[in-house]
């Protein structure tokens, strides 16, 4: 372990864009603290990296060749963006312990190192660090609720009888959460034998036997889970977020410089009707066509003004409707900054897959939430959204607990909700409210603030 005269961190972050940035805002934090960081990546990673780390110091970056010629992987994903669907991430993270020869070796050149945080993907890292005698940090880039939901569903799914798709399911270990099976979007998650279910095992295994984890949350928002994962489970969690909030500043730009959406936003200001509701589901998560249309036609007939962002590559068989709602709309197929548009005066509400990260930038930014799980933990996240009362969440299953294609008239009268109704003006209230205690973690005398001096302290004794 490296002396503590000369701190130096190792961040591997997992190869998926959700799972890098907040990892990064976590390097500049440590780079504020005058602590070396060398951060590990794979060629294609690696310019994303140092765009969003421009103008930091102490910070290096070591690129590993990505293995070539995977079995079930295509040539050249070094990315899940670029994975052609979801079903092939198995593969893919599974492909990424064959970095593990060329990492050690590099890895041994840098010692001494205090600290490797490495992503709870990456479960084979914890080998690496041990071999080194350092102590290994996770991260996922999620929450505390998440993670204990899904560990205690783990143990006790087996055993649990449920009829009925939205009956509720009795969680023994900690009857505070209460959720039914219509929440359970990635039931593979708790099929023993299923590759999803072991590779989740595997990791979390890992995870057990590491020093810490990290949630990137902030301690007053859900210090019942975890005061439940501190007394229940390892290793020792320490909450360091919101990681959003040390984000570069937003840019200073003249008018003639800003991208379309953000001249498109500025319009909207001084009108009547200048509210906004952003529409944007991540970068993983594959929305049907049928289901775009459905949505396309719900935004425009709720007569709410809005800006959507589309991948490139997805349709929404209307050619006509960026041309009728052109005074009230924008459809975008461009890179946003996420932070930026949620900040913006006239951005009132999000439509939003509830990945974590989003969630996480929309109650800093204060903006109420119209969750629509796509995938993974999402359907605890808007779950999470729910309870806390900072948003609506969108009923996207059928009681037989098959996804169901959500018709335009049920966006339409969701989309009002939030963003004209009484429900959109207490989660208003709401979101302000705790986006107001996320700030206060990060600054001088926070529990965020404090957690990750005291984690310094202690890896650097």
């Amino acid at each position: 372990m490296a002396s503590c005269l000369s701190p130096h961190f190792v961040i591997f972050p997992f190869m998926s864009k959700g799972h890098t940035i907040p990892l990064l805002h976590l390097t500049r934090l440590l780079s504020l603290r005058n602590i070396a960081v060398t951060i590990f990546t794979t060629q294609s990673n690696s310019p994303f990296i140092h765009h969003t780390l421009t103008g930091s110091n102490n910070i290096s970056v070591i690129e590993l060749p990505f293995p070539e010629k995977i079995p079930d992987l295509p040539d050249g994903v070094e990315n899940t963006d670029q994975l052609p669907s979801m079903s092939f991430f198995i593969p893919f993270a599974k492909a990424t312990i064959l970095l593990q020869p060329h990492f050690e070796r590099i890895l041994e050149t840098l010692l001494p190192v205090n600290c490797m945080i490495s992503d709870g993907f990456l479960g084979w890292t914890l080998e690496s660090a041990s071999k080194y005698g350092i102590p290994r940090l996770v991260s996922y880039g999620t929450n505390s609720y998440s993670m204990v939901v899904g560990r205690i569903l783990r143990e006790e799914y087996p055993n649990l009888n449920v009829d009925h798709i939205q009956e509720p399911l009795t969680l023994k270990s900690f009857p505070l959460i209460i959720i039914d099976k219509n929440e359970l979007v990635q039931e593979e998650l708790l099929q023993v034998g299923h590759p999803i279910y072991e590779f989740a095992i595997q990791q979390s295994k890992a995870t057990s036997n590491s020093w810490g984890i990290l949630f990137n949350t902030f301690y007053e928002l859900e210090s019942s889970y975890v005061n439940y994962w501190n007394s229940d489970y390892k290793p020792r969690a320490w909450c360091l977020g919101p990681l959003c909030l040390q984000a570069d500043p937003p840019r200073v730009l003249q008018p003639f410089q800003k991208p379309l959406w953000m001249q498109w936003l500025d319009s909207r200001k001084g009108l009547e009707k200048q509210s906004v509701l952003y529409v944007a589901f991540g970068s993983q998560a594959s929305v049907p066509p049928e289901q775009l249309k459905e949505i396309a036609i719900g935004l425009e007939r709720s007569k709410v003004s809005f800006l959507w962002v589309l991948r490139s590559k997805e349709m929404i068989f209307d050619d006509g409707l960026c041309e009728r709602v052109k005074d009230t709309g924008l459809v975008v197929r461009e890179w946003v900054d996420q932070t930026e548009v949620l900040e913006h005066e006239c951005v009132q509400g999000f439509l939003s897959h509830c990945g974590w990260n989003s969630v996480l930038e929309s109650i800093c930014a204060l903006v109420p939430i119209l969750a629509w799980p796509m995938m993974a933990e999402q359907s605890f996240n808007a779950k999470m959204v729910e309870e806390l009362g900072i948003g609506l969440r969108m009923q996207v299953t059928e009681n037989t607990g098959a996804r169901t294609l959500v018709k335009s008239e049920k966006v339409e009268k969701m989309v009002r909700k939030l963003m004209l109704g009484d429900e959109g003006k207490e989660a208003k209230k709401k979101v302000k409210n705790i986006g107001e205690s996320a700030r206060r973690a990060m600054e001088e005398g926070g529990s965020s603030k404090g957690a990750l001096d005291l984690l310094i302290d202690e890896v650097c004794q």
